[in-house]
């Protein structure tokens, strides 16, 4: 199993629930992140008016700099491909937190441990089989699963959307 998530900004309506939904199920203190919807915006003439949205949080890199960086092994990855924090094992150096190419990791103030988005895959992943952002997404902007099962919503979409890309690509590649 290796999970992966999808945000579709053609689907998001900017509601922050699933930024409100992580903070909740993960007690993140105010003013601090383990996801977030950022909105730019309008652009256009009313009421043609469009804004740019971006989810901001952990990429779950397959070759994740800040596990790489971490001298007590206290960054990994686990079986699922999910980039996590032993916090048993971390010694606070905030190496993990420098070596983040996307600024997603954060100091909690509390426990003085990093702390960044796992799929909460202690809580809603284990009891609901998804996130507690993806589960409360009213316009199924956040796709969630499995990339190496085929029957996966997840791995359908992407599928598609390769299928998309590849003959997207043929087609500019024979108009030289």
């Amino acid at each position: 199993m290796k999970y992966a998530m999808i945000f579709n900004t053609q689907k998001c309506i900017g509601c922050q629930a699933c930024t409100i939904a992580c903070r909740s199920e993960n007690s993140v203190p105010e003013g601090l992140y383990r996801l977030q919807v950022k909105i730019k915006g309008p652009k256009g003439i009313f009421p043609n008016l469009v804004f740019d949205l971006k989810r901001h949080s952990c990429q779950m890199c397959e070759n994740a700099p800040c596990v790489a960086c971490c001298p007590t092994k206290a960054s990994f990855i686990d079986e699922n491909g999910i980039v996590d924090i032993d916090a048993n094992k971390c010694v606070g150096c905030l190496y993990c937190i420098a070596a983040c190419p996307y600024n997603a990791r954060f100091l909690d103030p509390k426990s003085k441990i990093p702390n960044k988005c796992n799929f909460c895959k202690d809580t809603h992943l284990k009891f609901y089989g998804e996130p507690a952002c993806v589960r409360v997404c009213p316009s199924d902007a956040l796709i969630f699963g499995d990339l190496e099962n085929i029957n996966d919503p997840l791995y359908s979409v992407l599928s598609k959307k390769i299928t998309l890309d590849t003959k997207s690509t043929l087609k500019q590649n024979q108009n030289y």
